[in-house]
């Protein structure tokens, strides 16, 4: 697993207290939340402003969302159960529930002792109702889906002020390519702590079943090369291929210059693969997936802005499936092969434009409009902003998908480790060799360099 949040071994906070009372003023509408851990407050924004979930709720909702499951994914969640029903005994005899979620939230099975199952059946912590944030804001099985690692939720941290007398772990297995959730697992007592143990049984429980994936990622790795030099061989175009999430795992000498990426190196391993920084090629390829998942005939065309090029460059995109599996995508340039993909300001997979974006100051929720950010910045596992109220931590740990969220409002992707507020440059610096610097508006005079890969399109940016 990838930077987990340690759940803290502390005792829950089942008889209100200051999580309670930022609790109350939160739903009647304040923002401050200083005695809030920044996950859990973080939940609530959604929880109060995008899904606007009632506090008040009782019962979770009926299920109705199927999720497009794979055979993967079944080998997934029959795997979860099987660990799940291991150690139902040791779990039940202390007074807890295990469950096992599917992507949407739904309940799929449950174990645990007959006095909690009683318990549970008022809120409907039961199979067959949902429960993602969207359905009943923050809780363990629904916020797992929405972060990376282990969720621990306590109490009257709980969206719904029903289910503050219980305290829930729960965490993700995620797809090793895509990242998406394919399953959550999680336990739950009924006021009282959790067992010591929880945090690592639910790591190992994620990492063991992850093991196959990954297995099967690596394979599926090799059969794209195996298909991009079976392409090479009947193609004289610049060709690549990119994995179902976009992520690059070949590409030839002219590909490799056009999505800025090393050429002819193959990067089998899922987590290895060459991230192109190219928002539209990520998105091409990820609205494929879903074409090709229907149609396995499918093929399609557009134009992207490539590296170093001062025209869109047209591509078509194939899928490669391996034994009826959808694996990753020929993506040949020059082509305009197949169906059009639609144009971005008709693509109903585009993300939302952001009305805030959500950052942290010690224990403190802050919302920032757009406007007020000038650099987003990777720093280790942390991205930082460069905001009018200082120096802030992102509540996004990936800058790539930071960058996908304020595409659309004119920020820019300018270095491996920077975004940058197109409107907040005041001055352009060239260097010696013609390398660019940025120098943004603000109290600091912050410089931000430009690499040379992102050199093309931020003078596209600019008309320079």
């Amino acid at each position: 697993m990838s930077d987990p949040q340690r759940l803290e071994s502390v005792p829950a906070n089942l008889d209100g207290g200051a999580v309670l009372a930022a609790w109350e003023r939160f739903v009647r509408g304040e923002d401050e939340v200083p005695d809030v851990r920044p996950l859990v407050a973080i939940s609530w924004h959604r929880c109060r402003e995008q899904y606007r979930v009632d506090p008040h709720l009782t019962q979770a909702p009926v299920a109705v969302a199927e999720p497009d499951h794979t055979p993967e994914h079944g080998v997934v969640v029959a795997e979860l159960g099987f660990r799940a029903a291991s150690v139902a005994h040791e779990v039940g005899n202390a007074g807890g529930l295990v469950t096992v979620t599917d992507a949407t939230g739904r309940i799929l099975a449950e174990w645990g002792d007959q006095a909690t199952l009683a318990r549970a059946v008022d809120p409907r912590l039961a199979p067959w109702f949902c429960w993602s944030e969207c359905a009943v804001g923050t809780n363990a099985m629904g916020t797992a889906l929405e972060a990376h690692g282990p969720v621990l939720i306590r109490g009257a941290e709980h969206w719904c002020q029903t289910l503050h007398d219980w305290v829930c772990a729960g965490i993700a297995v995620r797809d090793v390519v895509t990242r998406e959730p394919i399953a959550v697992l999680t336990v739950c007592r009924w006021r009282s702590r959790l067992p010591a143990s929880t945090e690592s049984w639910l790591a190992n429980a994620a990492t063991m079943t992850q093991c196959p994936l990954k297995r099967r990622a690596r394979d599926s790795g090799a059969e794209l090369v195996a298909a991009y030099a079976q392409a090479r061989a009947h193609s004289g175009a610049a060709l690549a291929v990119v994995d179902t999430a976009g992520q690059v795992v070949i590409a030839d000498d002219m590909a490799s210059v056009l999505l800025g990426v090393p050429a002819c190196t193959p990067a089998v391993d899922p987590t290895l693969r060459w991230n192109p920084g190219l928002p539209e090629l990520i998105t091409a390829a990820r609205y494929a997936t879903r074409q090709a998942a229907h149609n396995p005939d499918w093929v399609g065309s557009t134009q992207i802005f490539a590296h170093l090029a001062d025209e869109p460059t047209s591509i078509s995109i194939r899928p490669v499936f391996s034994s009826g599996r959808l694996i990753g995508h020929l993506v040949f340039f020059g082509s305009s092969d197949g169906a059009r993909l639609p144009q971005p300001e008709g693509a109903a997979h585009l993300r939302a434009q952001p009305r805030r974006l959500v950052a942290t100051r010690d224990n403190r929720l802050v919302l920032l409009r757009p406007q007020e950010v000038s650099v987003a910045e990777s720093q280790g596992n942390d991205v930082w902003l460069s905001t009018d109220q200082g120096r802030l931590r992102a509540a996004s740990v990936s800058l790539d998908k930071l960058e996908g969220e304020l595409a659309d409002v004119g920020f820019l992707r300018v270095h491996r480790r920077y975004v940058a507020n197109l409107s907040r440059i005041r001055e352009i610096e060239r260097g010696v060799k013609g390398e660019l610097s940025l120098v943004m508006d603000g109290r600091a005079n912050e410089t931000v360099p430009v690499s040379r890969r992102h050199t093309a399109a931020v003078r596209r940016a600019l008309d320079i």
